[in-house]
């Protein structure tokens, strides 16, 4: 099996089925209070993308800076999430905790992270961003993700969908986009 080098995470092996994603050892990660989660490195050929590499170490350098108070700074954003859901499916399938749930950043009690993945978006900037999946408990069909670009700024809270910022979700320019365009 093929291995690949971070400098930021270590040796990541080639996956068995999809050879252009390479899974690291889990790590801890300092936004989740050093929670362990397995990085993955996703649409990564050696020999064809030459600056990947080192631009996933530096999102990944600058993410793995993120601690608890900056996961608590984006409370209102996951919080948001909750109360679009809520809107366009009712309450009836949530905990009575989660109806009347008021403090934001009690919001992080029923969100549960699983997975990170590191990327670079296809379309227009081509930068790379840091994907994290989540378990939640108001959409546990569809999950929740939180993407930074450059692992630096929060550009994206959905559910796991696919897309790495809204513009390319719902066909919109990046000058549309809420969080991108704040980048």
């Amino acid at each position: 099996m093929k291995t690949i080098t971070s400098k930021v995470i270590g040796d990541l092996t080639q996956d068995e089925e999809f050879n252009n994603w390479w899974h690291a050892e889990f790590i801890p990660i300092p936004f989740f209070d050093n929670t362990r989660l397995c990085v993955t490195m996703v649409g990564f050929t050696p020999g064809q993308d030459y600056f990947f590499l080192q631009q996933a170490d530096e999102a990944l350098s600058n993410f793995l800076q993120k601690g608890k108070d900056d996961r608590l700074a984006i409370s209102s954003f996951v919080f948001d999430n909750l109360e679009d859901f809520k809107c366009a499916a009712g309450t009836s399938s949530l905990s009575e905790e989660l109806k009347e749930l008021e403090n934001e950043q009690s919001i992080w009690n029923f969100v549960t992270p699983h997975g990170i993945t590191v990327q670079r978006r296809h379309r227009r900037d081509q930068d790379i961003y840091i994907s994290i999946s989540l378990n939640c408990e108001w959409e546990e069909e569809h999950g929740l993700q939180l993407v930074f670009r450059q692992g630096k700024k929060l550009t994206r809270v959905s559910s796991l969908d696919g897309h790495l910022t809204d513009a390319d979700a719902y066909g919109l320019s990046d000058d549309k986009d809420k969080l991108l365009s704040a980048y």
